[in-house]
C-alpha cells in the first residue's frame, strides 16, 4: 500500500467519526505507524504485525474517543495521564490531534517508553511526555483524565489510577463490550461508580468498542 492510500484513509475515517485531521496530523500518525512496524520486529511492541492492521486496530481505535473526549473535556489546555500506553495508545494518537493538551504516557517496560520517547522527537511532540514506572509507584497526579485501553478491570483500574485523578476529573477506561459485571466490583471496592457509557464508531473494525466513563463518588 502506498503512502497516499494511508493518507487518504486517515483522513476519510477521521470525516467518518466526525473529527478533521489537517495533513500534517495524517503525516504524523502514518509515519508513528511505519515506526511502530519498523521497531515491532526488534522490540516486540504490540502482537499486531500488519501495518495496515496497526493503521485500523490502533491509529482508528485511538481516533475513535476523541469525540466523546472533546465534548467532557472543554478546556482548551487539558492534562491527560495514559496507564499502561504500551506503544503510546491511546495518549501518542491523542498528543498529534490535540497539541494543546498535555499528555503523559505511563508503561512498566522500558523498551516501550523508550520508543514513545523515541516518536515524541521524531514527530516534534513537545507535549507528549513519557514516564516508565508501575502506576501505584509513581507519585500521586492531578490530571483532567486518566486513561487506560485494555489494561486491568474496572476496579483494578480505579484501585491503581485513582489517585493520579484531580477532585473533579475522570477516569476513562476503553473496553470491548459493555462491561456490566465490573460495574458491581467497582462499586463495592472503590470510591469511584460508573457515570455513563459510550459506544464507539472505529471506521474499518467489526468489534465493538465502548468508552466508560468514572467519576468519584458523591
Amino acid at each position: 500500500m502506498g503512502d497516499e492510500s494511508y493518507l487518504s484513509r486517515i483522513v476519510d475515517a477521521g470525516q467518518a467519526m466526525g473529527l478533521s485531521i489537517d495533513n500534517l496530523q495524517a503525516e504524523a500518525m502514518q509515519t508513528y505507524v511505519g515506526q511502530l512496524h519498523k521497531w515491532n520486529r526488534t522490540y516486540n511492541l504490540t502482537a499486531i504485525r500488519q501495518p495496515g492492521q496497526m493503521l485500523v486496530q490502533h491509529v482508528f481505535d485511538s481516533l475513535s474517543i476523541l469525540p466523546s473526549l472533546d465534548k467532557m473535556l472543554y478546556k482548551k489546555t487539558v492534562s491527560v495521564m495514559d496507564i499502561g500506553a504500551g506503544a503510546g495508545l491511546p495518549g501518542l494518537i491523542l498528543a498529534i490531534m490535540r497539541p494543546s493538551w498535555q499528555v503523559t504516557c505511563v508503561d512498566a517496560v522500558e523498551k516501550k517508553i523508550a520508543f514513545i520517547r523515541q516518536m515524541a522527537g521524531v514527530l516534534a511532540l513537545p507535549n507528549l511526555h513519557a514516564t516508565h514506572g508501575r502506576v501505584e509507584s509513581l507519585e500521586s497526579g492531578n490530571a483532567d483524565l486518566v486513561i487506560s485501553r485494555a489494561f486491568a478491570a474496572l476496579a483494578d483500574f480505579a484501585g491503581l489510577a485513582g489517585r493520579h485523578v484531580r477532585p473533579q476529573g475522570w477516569l476513562v477506561a476503553m473496553k470491548g463490550h459493555q462491561p456490566s459485571e465490573e460495574a458491581t466490583a467497582l462499586e463495592q471496592l472503590t470510591d469511584w461508580r460508573i457515570d455513563h457509557v459510550q459506544a464507539l464508531h472505529v471506521p474499518e473494525l467489526d468489534a465493538q468498542r465502548c468508552l466508560v466513563w468514572m467519576s468519584r463518588k458523591g
